[in-house]
């Protein structure tokens, strides 16, 4: 077997982001962690448990926050290069969607040694080093293990400015909601999983990082922010409302999909993490749409974009928050 024939797709049981843990499970398992005490800390908690952001923020001394954060997961595409690339660029998506930047990683490599060949396992780790020099992050060192399916990605530490901080419990009613990527990221890797077709955009709006987004949405004043991925728009969105105290109305026709997402769709390549992420959901929905125009908004995303609580140059409005409702979302 050489290793221009293995598809490293086929080496684990899902894809990306659609292999998290379905958002109602993980709160349950999280439930007994929230509030725990810390004895003599070194700064002060401001973002952690308690409504799922993106990243823990810790205040320090001088002013400055510190952005941690960790994300890893199984191949979404074969190449290993692209795969080490796309789980750089999730990882350090957290710390752009909390408004920080990333200063330093560290890998995560979970290995099948005696599958796979270790020159595969170098050219993911060459990826990830690529996008952190692309981002201006020192990549250090990290941890590996032998692991029955291959797992990749990062811990990332950041630094932000507590006071410009985007959070995911900071949305008020009556302000817009910006999209900074096109969905559709999900159907189109399950469409690849399972053909080997390779979607040159979608490994392009993976790859692509969220700092200029986040960038310009500090600057615009903007407060409340998340990024998309394996809980879909629909299911980030719910996050946001309910840590916020609104709701939410999507306009279906406003928000932009990569080409062939609609095709994928229709061929039935559709994750088992995108129907958890809408039967979570579903309870705190009402929808004019029909179930497919439902299945792309909640389609696992890997390496999306920033749902953005304000308006970002360059990014289309999909919708608005409003004062708590019946429903958390509506979709028309």
């Amino acid at each position: 077997m050489t290793a221009t024939k293995i598809r490293l797709t086929q080496f684990a049981h899902g894809g990306g982001c659609a292999c998290k843990i379905p958002p109602g499970e993980l709160e349950a398992v999280l439930a007994g962690l929230i509030g725990a005490g810390v004895t003599d800390p070194a700064g002060e908690l401001i973002v952690g448990l308690d409504d799922g952001d993106d990243a823990a923020v810790v205040r320090i001394e001088h002013g400055v926050a510190v952005v941690a954060t960790a994300d890893f997961f199984t191949p979404v595409v074969d190449d290993p290069y692209d795969w080490g690339r796309i789980a750089a660029a999730n990882a350090l998506s957290d710390v752009y969607a909390m408004g920080g930047r990333p200063v330093v990683a560290v890998n995560l490599l979970g290995w099948p040694r005696d599958v796979l060949p270790l020159e595969l396992a170098a050219e993911v780790l060459r990826g990830g080093r690529d996008v952190c020099g692309s981002a201006g992050c020192h990549l250090a060192g990290g941890h590996s293990v032998d692991d029955p399916e291959p797992k990749y990605g990062m811990a990332v530490t950041g630094i932000a400015d507590p006071q410009q901080l985007l959070r995911n419990d900071a949305g008020v009613a009556g302000t817009p909601l910006s999209l900074t990527k096109p969905l559709g990221i999900g159907v189109l890797n399950s469409r690849h999983k399972a053909t080997g077709e390779i979607f040159p955009n979608a490994v392009d709006s993976m790859t692509t990082l969220n700092a200029a987004a986040a960038t310009a949405a500090v600057a615009a004043g903007v407060r409340c922010a998340t990024d998309i991925t394996g809980f879909g728009l629909l299911g980030h969105l719910m996050k946001l409302v309910r840590a916020s105290g609104v709701s939410a109305v999507l306009d279906a026709a406003a928000i932009p999909y990569l080409d062939g997402a609609r095709k994928a769709l229709a061929g039935g390549y559709v994750s088992g993490g995108t129907r958890r992420n809408l039967d979570w959901v579903r309870p705190h929905l009402a929808a004019s749409v029909d179930e497919d125009e439902l299945l792309l908004l909640a389609d696992a995303q890997t390496s999306g974009g920033l749902l953005v609580a304000g308006e970002v140059p360059g990014a289309p409005v999909i919708g608005e928050l409003l004062p708590r409702g019946e429903h958390l979302i509506t979709v028309r």
